[in-house]
């Protein structure tokens, strides 16, 4: 029996502990997907205790402790944080399989140092052991203690970036935080409070300005270090139509009716090619998230609003789509780099297979296969992600792991990937499917670990 997550955790060969401990432990993080703060970075939050910095704002453990039975007094009510935590960890406990089992004793182990299972029974002797590590520890150092050396994290495209600027003139930060742009909210134009945000963005009166303002905007971005834009959606859109009947969609809009469901699809087909045309010629690299049902419960959204534990994986038809989409880009020579992200695992190999149709010389990996998002990184999706990438597309160029998340202790899940990715290839190795080639190894596992994101992302 081997012992609960030890330093050869998920490692099962000589050749995969190799690879692990000599190869990709060294590597540092970019991290081009996240959902931090700018402010908490800049102004350098001290989190009171492991609750503030644990289950504020993360929806995947409330969902958890919600399938657990535990009332929403205690995930996101008004109990202590000392009885959040008690209920968390009765929580966890019990949840074997469950890749936040991993993730969260890999975040005790790596950046407060406790080698137990966290359970109702310890849950005191743990909360006491962090709130007294978080003493000396604040979001800066928990980032510099990851090894970070850049990240990216996702905003509107009428934000300010106030903080981001103000991490850019502090020397003292070594850290790369670059803006991403999120352009989600100026595509919605079938959401009831369209209106309210195109005021945001400024005097808006017709489909060609509002494209403008946000090509405009995009550029204010790419000055202050932007350097990648990220879309959410159901399914990637392609109706496309003539200027005239967009132009008539959105003064239709403007007038206060609501779009059909056609019309909805027509302007979100036109605004993202104009959006993709402007991030090829600007090298910003295109993130299309998709395959996802928002806020099913009617009930916790309208008490909790969005990123409340309540999505789920869809299977709205997307591929025919998102094949035309890019298409239509590479036809005029402007696609740009492109990385796919589906929430439904079922369209692994869908998206390998498109996107291995718009590859050229451009990049390795032109257009990418993200890594396995949300519901999937787990370690069989992990697996799954990654060999179906190795078998129907190019694995030696994938740009890896991110966390997209919004806890300062996520970085543990860069080691998660990678013990499974080195585990992967060990295997292969090991069963004679790839030669014990030392070099080449070391290229795969340095490159997916970090090295091909620093070059994909221009950093």
């Amino acid at each position: 029996m081997k012992a609960f997550m030890d330093r050869d955790f998920l490692l099962s060969t000589e050749t995969a502990r190799h690879l692990y401990h000599d190869f990709a432990v060294p590597m540092p993080i970019i991290d081009f997907h996240c959902h931090l703060s700018p402010q908490e970075i800049f102004e350098d939050r001290q989190f009171e205790n492991i609750t503030q910095v644990w289950l504020g704002g993360d929806h995947y453990k409330w969902r958890l402790m919600r399938s657990a039975g535990v009332d929403e007094k205690y995930v996101t009510g008004d109990a202590s944080d000392r009885e959040k935590f008690q209920k968390w960890a009765e929580t966890l406990g019990l949840a074997a399989g469950n890749p936040l089992y991993h993730w969260s004793h890999l975040e005790l182990r790596n950046y407060f140092g406790y080698e137990g299972a966290l359970n109702g029974d310890t849950a005191e002797t743990v909360w006491q052991l962090c709130n007294k590590k978080l003493k000396t520890l604040s979001a800066r150092q928990l980032i510099v203690n990851s090894k970070v050396k850049a990240l990216c994290t996702t905003d509107d495209p009428a934000d300010s970036l106030e903080w981001h600027k103000k991490i850019a003139e502090d020397k003292s930060f070594g850290v790369k935080v670059l803006p991403s742009y999120r352009p989600d909210k100026a595509m919605g134009i079938e959401k009831a409070d369209y209106l309210d945000y195109l005021k945001r963005l400024g005097e808006i009166g017709s489909f060609v300005q509002l494209a403008e303002v946000l090509k405009a905007r995009l550029a204010f971005f790419v000055e202050n270090g932007c350097r990648v834009s990220d879309h959410g959606m159901e399914s990637v859109p392609y109706a496309p139509a003539a200027a005239e009947q967009i132009e008539a969609i959105f003064q239709k809009r403007l007038a206060g009716e609501l779009p059909t469901d056609r019309e909805a699809k027509q302007f979100k087909t036109a605004l993202l090619l104009e959006l993709g045309r402007e991030y090829h010629r600007l090298g910003v690299v295109m993130q299309l998230h998709f395959g996802v049902i928002r806020d099913n419960s009617h009930r916790v959204f309208r008490a909790l609003g969005p990123d409340a534990g309540i999505d789920s994986i869809g299977d709205q038809p997307s591929i025919k789509d998102l094949a035309a989409f890019l298409g239509a880009l590479d036809d005029t020579g402007e696609l740009p780099k492109t990385i796919l992200y589906s929430l439904n695992p079922n369209d692994n190999a869908a998206l390998v297979t498109v996107m291995g149709a718009f590859q050229t010389g451009e990049a390795v990996g032109k257009v990418q296969h993200g890594s396995a998002w949300w519901f999937n990184d787990h370690k069989q999706g992990m697996l799954e992600q990654l060999t179906t990438l190795a078998a129907d597309g190019y694995l030696a160029g994938f740009v890896g792991m991110l966390t997209d998340s919004r806890s300062f202790l996520s970085y543990a899940r860069h080691e998660y990937f990678r013990r499974i990715l080195c585990e992967l290839l060990g295997s292969w190795v090991e069963n004679g499917e790839y030669p014990n080639d030392d070099k080449a190894l070391r290229t795969i596992v340095e490159g997916i670990s970090v090295k091909n994101a620093e070059t994909y992302f221009n950093l």
